[in-house]
């Protein structure tokens, strides 16, 4: 029987041994269990043309594939919009749900190399959180990604990534994502 050694990601080993203990003392949390932490990623993008065609589909669905790792979910309209011209459970978009060590993988590739390729970029905003912890970034195009193969490219489209945590409000959401290397820009 062959044994399966399981290599620890930078990013979860980085919060495992820094980041919680720097969170625990900074909020005073009493409980390990309440020290926020990253529940999950969630990868949107909307394509309108797809209704039209099956072959953009199918081209959208392997570059976001390609970016998440993992097999995104088609989205489909749920009552039809005739000034859009859009017809119930017409596609509309894609959406991948990561957890676990591909949304580790997944964040850790977004923070070291997909940000710092945008054009001057200064940061991300800190203006994005819902009020919950939860963190919302949008991309505007998804060449900025290393796996992305040009030729599969038929119109540059943008993506949403929602970072979902465990924080009670935006002040720990954010110091959980700045300690994880969320380049937030700087007042």
């Amino acid at each position: 029987m062959q044994r399966r050694i399981l290599k620890m990601n930078n990013l979860k080993d980085k919060y495992l041994k820094e980041t919680r203990s720097t969170l625990k003392s900074e909020f005073n949390y009493k409980n390990d269990f309440s020290i926020p932490r990253i529940r999950k990623v969630v990868i949107n993008m909307g394509i309108s043309d797809a209704k039209d065609s099956e072959g953009v589909l199918e081209k959208a669905k392997a570059n976001i594939t390609a970016i998440a790792g993992q097999t995104p979910v088609v989205t489909k309209a749920k009552k039809s919009i005739s000034s859009f011209k859009l017809t119930e459970g017409a596609p509309i978009g894609l959406m991948v749900t990561l957890r676990g060590v591909r949304m580790y993988d997944f964040l850790e590739k977004l923070v070291t190399i997909v940000l710092p390729k945008v054009r001057d970029f200064r940061g991300v905003s800190d203006k994005a959180f819902d009020g919950q912890g939860n963190y919302n970034l949008g991309l505007r195009e998804q060449t900025i990604f290393p796996e992305v193969d040009y030729k599969n490219i038929d119109r540059v489209r943008g993506l949403q990534i929602t970072i979902n945590t465990t924080a009670k409000n935006a002040e720990e959401g954010k110091r959980l994502l700045e300690l994880l290397g969320m380049p937030f820009v700087k007042n």
